[in-house]
């Protein structure tokens, strides 16, 4: 046996990745991309059974000349917070996922910010109160979907992240689970006890019964015999945590981040569950060997996905190349900054109401500032992000560790380091479905410690601060000001 599979559930697409284990490399990757749904404003959805129907299909052209029997396990991450509600018989989802972008729930999670509540969500999750995770979006499919509401009182409602409906489906309904980073997710979630919160299901009406079961990250959660023989699924995990765990961020105080749709900032805080006061949240990195981990994250809600808005809906550049080209032709932004709140903002600022913006506009801006404010503007959030996580708990972040499509730029990255002051190392683009390879692999005896999957680890490339401060320092008051037009509170 010499194969381990990885699904990698993402926001616009599904893979389905080849990991060579005496080769230590991924050989082979599939591709599709799936719809998005926008039915009203701020409203983002997607079909779970298209989602399974593209992993399917994913799965099947991975595997196409391989030997199931060859295949030691298959893992699973996958995008957060999306929430699926489907029928315990008949496996079908009874509407249409609710994305983690989605607002939808917004003005609920409003009053109860304002409310005594949203502490003790605070305190029992580390989380707060926002329409990004997923109980308010369960709350809503039980007031507003007649066929959900049908499923609860015939109990044959399953409430789900992405990765509890695939392993269903893979395991045609005999498995019901949800890793323990996915279920810290919730907002339903207790991060001390490590179980769903009773007072919190009470506080948004959530049915227990509805809820799958919560298993560690390096667990074999069951199998499937969908490629025609017996094969573990195990190293289920959400897809940040994932990238945590495949860069080898395994101690406390290292921190990478991801550029992808968003950019999603982990800092592993080891055993401690540090209470953010700069506007990050408290959640699970991982449960390894029935210890868990703790880490801080920063939420970006629109990174890469600005990307595409320049280039699809705007049409400035016919792709990433030619924005990053336009963008270069300048030697600065000229005072032209774009903040990317087309969802909202997220850390630290947790601003729902906020909405994208560009200024600093003149008659002499053209397409080549607008490209370069769309790509400046993931550097200046992620600077906001890790300026806050290094002033938690004396955490002392000297090196950021990054991955994601974004991180191939390497304008960019010069750009973010330069005004972060700390040199950034690339290991693996694919690091988040590397964290579910290492993940299956300690379930299943591939590996034995993370000794082991330390030595794997080999640094790429880096990048090294390249300005002062004095220059910064006016680019980041330039940035801040931007923000603050943006805002709504």
């Amino acid at each position: 046996m010499k194969y381990i599979l990885t699904i990698d559930a993402g926001t616009t697409s599904a893979r389905a990745l080849l990991y060579d284990k005496e080769k230590e490399q991924i050989v082979r990757i599939e591709k599709e991309p799936f719809r998005q749904y926008f039915p009203k404003p701020a409203w983002v959805e997607h079909d779970a059974e298209e989602i399974w129907e593209k992993v399917k299909q994913c799965l099947f052209r991975v595997t196409n000349d391989v030997d199931a029997k060859e295949i030691i396990g298959i893992g699973i991450t996958n995008q957060r917070e999306t929430t699926v509600a489907w029928d315990k018989k008949t496996t079908k989802p009874l509407y249409n996922a609710i994305v983690w972008q989605c607002r939808r729930t917004s003005r609920y999670c409003e009053k109860l910010k304002k409310s005594p509540k949203s502490l003790t969500i605070q305190n029992k999750t580390g989380l707060i109160p926002d329409a990004y995770f997923s109980a308010t979006k369960m709350k809503w499919f039980i007031d507003n979907v007649k066929e959900v509401r049908k499923a609860l009182v015939d109990n044959r409602l399953c409430f789900g992240t992405i990765e509890s409906f695939l392993v269903y489906k893979l395991t045609n309904g005999k498995s019901f689970v949800t890793d323990i980073t996915n279920a810290s997710r919730t907002m339903i979630f207790n991060i001390q006890t490590c179980e769903w919160d009773e007072d919190l299901l009470k506080l948004f009406s959530i049915p227990p019964k509805a809820l799958p079961r919560v298993v560690s990250n390096d667990e074999i959660v069951g199998t499937t015999n969908l490629l025609g023989e017996e094969i573990k699924i195990a190293g289920l995990i959400g897809d940040q945590q994932s990238s945590l765990f495949g860069q080898g961020c395994f101690d406390k105080g290292m921190a990478k981040n991801t550029y992808g749709t968003g950019c999603f900032m982990l800092v592993n805080t080891g055993k401690d569950r540090i209470k953010s006061r700069k506007g990050l949240l408290t959640t699970i990195a991982y449960k390894l060997k029935n210890k868990v981990h703790y880490a801080l994250e920063g939420s970006v809600f629109n990174a890469g996905s600005v990307v595409d808005w320049a280039i699809n809906n705007l049409g400035i550049a016919k792709n990433p190349e030619e924005l990053t080209e336009l963008a270069t032709d300048l030697k600065n932004n000229e005072g032209v900054y774009l903040v990317p709140a087309f969802t909202g903002l997220g850390t630290p600022y947790w601003d729902m109401d906020a909405r994208g913006l560009i200024c600093g506009m003149t008659r002499g801006t053209d397409k080549r500032h607008i490209a370069r404010a769309v790509l400046e503007s993931m550097a200046y959030s992620v600077y906001d992000v890790l300026k806050n996580a290094s002033r938690e708990g004396k955490l002392k972040i000297k090196e950021l560790h990054i991955d994601g499509g974004a991180s191939k730029n390497e304008f960019l990255m010069q750009f973010q380091a330069n005004i972060l002051r700390v040199t950034l190392k690339e290991f693996n683009h694919e690091s988040t479905c590397l964290g579910a390879v290492f993940m299956t692999g300690l379930a299943t005896g591939v590996y034995k410690n993370l000794d082991e999957i330390r030595k794997l680890l080999v640094e790429r490339k880096r990048y090294i601060p390249g300005l002062s401060l004095i220059e910064i320092k006016p680019l980041l008051r330039g940035w801040k000001r931007a923000v603050k037009k943006s805002l709504k509170k």
